[in-house]
């Protein structure tokens, strides 16, 4: 029972999920918005679990599950922008300019499904309750990035997901059957005293390997390929979602099993860590300059947040991990804020309207939303006095607290050539000349959001005592 308690947030979520869909199943699509608000309720429930056992309760199923203070500041992250993407669907989904396409009631169902394995990747302690997370995140993530049937580009992002995605599978298990021919173990403890008598060639392959693996979840560079297609191809609420939650989940499976299960080899992972910082940093920020689609540009900007996320895992410190969660704390909140208002983002008739230049002269038609998405670009870019400035402050702290000295004046460097795409499109909002006028703004929900998120950029400094003790303490857990 006590190890059922450890486990409860994802049996909330796993059981939860089955009865809705069994609702679903007798209801049909009429259900929908009852389901959907029942997950929110059940995501909530999953949230509250952690005040119990299941937030700090030690260890579950002889070492495959532990419960701890990092596993439950990435849940409540996972959560909470799980819910935004469930309560923000329907309106997308009842405009013209989604092919037709009406929200089913599965659809809050495969959240939930994805939800649970993104729990389990985050509290994992052995490589194969790792891998039965990830797959559940990922064969429900498959289906919702191509869960607009009739919209070409949807079912295209969902077969390319599937079919990187399946490959990144394969790297990732041939890395886990490596380790575990050359340790005996997949357990992190087992694994860890393994790589500390030494690293043989053996278990060196493995380790790359499973860092390949885990760098497809994460969209960093060289395994990003995906991440422009599906994110334009993705339904908006799927795409906030895997910007966001997911990015979460597989940034805080690769944290634990670099701190834990392979902590002892920190100089050996750290190169491979180095690279792909680096090159997601240039990359990213490169390669998002030429898009004219919006959605384009955030899954560059979220392959550019990556890299400078993992420059605070390359410290290989206490502080660097603290660093780490404090940065995609800030991340999902300024992630989040973007995409809802790319959601507003709607021509006269209610069609979606996705380039960025519909957003001519936004300044002039809604000050509003030009205010809000300027705040969110400018903290993107880390320009201060915005929370985002905060985000890269730390991580590069971290790295020269660590003696990488180097990668962070890259890093800061780098950061330059990213601030000059999130600065073109203020220029566009304030500068050009009108476009096409937008839909007026309805939804008091994606309003009230927007402005919650866009507050909590501007005075988000007043939070750096609370988050840095939380992300201090929850860093803490693996150490």
């Amino acid at each position: 029972m006590n190890q059922l308690l450890l486990t409860s947030p994802e049996l909330i979520l796993s059981v939860g999920s089955i009865i809705l869909m069994l609702v679903a199943a007798w209801q049909g699509d009429k259900a929908t918005n009852a389901i959907s608000w029942a997950a929110v309720g059940l995501l909530a429930l999953a949230g509250l679990s952690l005040l119990g056992p299941a937030g700090d309760g030690g260890v579950a199923f002889n070492g495959l599950y532990r419960a701890d203070g990092f596993g439950t500041f990435a849940k409540v992250l996972i959560y909470a922008t799980t819910a935004v993407c469930i309560i923000v669907a329907p309106r997308f989904f009842g405009g013209n300019g989604v092919a037709h396409e009406r929200l089913r009631a599965e659809y809050p169902v495969l959240i939930l499904l994805a939800t649970a394995g993104a729990g389990m990747m985050v509290s994992a302690t052995d490589l194969l309750t790792l891998y039965i997370g990830l797959e559940l995140q990922s064969l429900a993530s498959y289906v919702l990035a191509s869960f607009m049937r009739r919209d070409t580009r949807s079912a295209e992002a969902g077969l390319k997901y599937f079919v990187l995605g399946a490959l990144a599978s394969g790297i990732l298990l041939y890395g886990i059957s490596l380790v575990y021919g050359f340790t005996g173990t997949t357990g992190y403890d087992g694994i860890a005293r393994a790589f500390g008598a030494g690293l043989t060639t053996g278990q060196l392959f493995g380790l790359v390997f499973v860092f390949a693996g885990i760098a497809f979840k994460i969209a960093a560079v060289p395994f990003h390929m995906w991440t422009p297609d599906v994110y334009e191809g993705a339904p908006t609420p799927v795409t906030m979602l895997f910007a966001t939650a997911q990015k979460v989940a597989a940034i805080g499976l690769l944290i634990r099993v670099s701190m834990e299960a392979m902590g002892s080899a920190t100089s050996d992972w750290r190169q491979i860590v180095i690279f792909a910082s680096l090159a997601s940093i240039i990359l990213g920020a490169v390669g998002a300059i030429g898009q004219t689609n919006i959605k384009r540009l955030l899954a560059y900007s979220s392959i550019n947040n990556v890299g400078f996320a993992l420059v605070g895992l390359a410290a290989g410190t206490r502080e660097g991990a603290a660093a780490v969660l404090t940065y995609m704390a800030i991340y999902v909140v300024m992630t989040l804020g973007s995409f809802l208002c790319v959601l507003q983002m709607r021509d006269a008739d209610g069609n979606h309207v996705e380039s960025i230049a519909s957003l001519s002269g936004l300044s002039q038609r809604r000050k509003g939303l030009a205010a809000a998405l300027a705040i969110f670009m400018f903290s993107l870019a880390g320009i201060p006095p915005l929370f985002g400035f905060w985000a890269k402050f730390v991580v590069f702290d971290a790295a020269v607290g660590a003696g990488l000295t180097p990668l962070a004046a890259i890093g800061i460097a780098s950061s330059v050539i990213g601030a000059f795409y999130y600065l073109k499109i203020i220029k566009t909002m304030y500068f050009d000349k009108p476009a096409v006028d937008f839909a007026p703004a309805v939804s008091r929900l994606e309003n009230g959001l927007i402005a919650i998120f866009a507050v909590f950029i501007v005075l988000g400094y007043l939070a750096i005592p609370w988050l840095g003790a939380w992300s201090n303490t929850a860093a803490g857990a693996m150490f």
